[in-house]
């Protein structure tokens, strides 16, 4: 009896059988799969009794009736490489970096180059979630590559799960800081418009109309006011839409500095030019999945903002 990845086979205890750990019991009744292989579908609740996920040492008795699956899986095939990520929050099923602008999250179809992946299967020593394959060992989200600040990804596949039920639930906090145009007329405010791709230009995104794209919210804050025609914004998405904040601010009239996708122009009294998007994963407050622990994790603004924001407000 075999059991591919992704599909359940039953298996009953046979008669004359003493009670033996599950973890045994199975990896010798099944010698095509290591001893490891059931360790991972234990850790993704994929073995159970009756409807209940059990425990790899869940003593199991003659006649027991298991049900099991192997993850859908790919091995992952990536190299590490050293780029001296700084983690804000860690323990043995998660972590949260501060990911560097210029890093792409995971390779894409692009030429090759190192990827925060990459950089995450050396600071965790190759302990990552599975689930993603081959391309995104432990990834549960990203971020844009010229946008910074904090990511988490999954050190097993049961916290993999459970962070992206965490993402799909929208029961996590997730706030970012932008540097954009102009000075808003209102203090704060919530945009509420659906975003779709635009089809004339493949690698943006564009707000639409009521009952086309998918549903996008974002409510923000001013934070500065400062000479030279700019302001920082603090942005809490309540979904994770493709350049979301991007393009809802620039439906307001405010492109984020350095974001010429989104029609920033040059605004000639900045202290500096900007030489990236001005965008900052800044803060992340979630129920840890597994622990239960309260997290509130904030990255501070990177050197890049010191020049537009350590200077005198036009407004406070």
């Amino acid at each position: 009896m075999s059991s591919p990845e992704g599909k359940a086979t039953v298996y009953t205890v046979p008669e004359g059988t003493r009670k033996t750990r599950a973890d045994k019991l199975l990896a010798d009744a099944f010698p095509q799969h290591s001893r490891s292989d059931f360790h991972r579908a234990f850790e993704a609740a994929l073995v159970r009794l009756g409807d209940e996920p059990i425990a790899k040492n869940r003593k199991l008795s003659e006649g027991d009736r298991i049900e099991f699956e192997m993850p859908e899986v790919a091995r992952c095939e990536m190299g590490p490489i050293d780029m001296g990520l700084s983690a804000v929050f860690e323990d043995e099923h998660l972590v949260v970096v501060d990911k560097p602008s210029g890093l792409v999250t995971h390779p894409g179809a692009g030429p090759p180059e190192p990827t925060l992946a990459h950089g995450l299967l050396f600071h965790c020593q190759g302990q990552l979630s599975g689930i993603g394959g081959v391309e995104r060992p432990g990834i549960v989200h990203r971020l844009d590559r010229e946008t910074s600040g904090l990511i988490m990804a999954a050190k097993n596949d049961v916290a993999h799960r459970a962070l992206s039920e965490l993402f799909q639930s929208r029961s996590l906090l997730k706030e970012y800081l932008a540097l954009a145009t102009g000075h808003p007329e209102l203090k704060s405010g919530t945009i509420r418009k659906p975003i779709e791709r635009n089809p004339s230009q493949r690698h943006k995104m564009r707000v639409c109309q009521e009952g086309h794209g998918r549903e996008a919210h974002t409510d923000w804050k001013v934070e500065g006011l400062y000479e030279g025609g700019y302001s920082l914004i603090r942005c809490r998405i309540h979904t994770g839409r493709t350049h979301q904040i991007r393009v809802h601010l620039r439906s307001l009239g405010h492109s984020i500095l350095g974001d010429t996708v989104y029609g920033y122009r040059a605004l000639p009294r900045l202290p500096i030019a900007p030489d990236r998007v001005m965008l900052h994963a800044a803060h992340l407050a979630f129920t840890h999945p597994i622990t239960g622990e309260d997290l509130d994790l904030e990255a501070p603004l990177p050197a890049g903002f010191a020049p537009y924001v350590d200077r005198t407000l036009e407004i406070d």
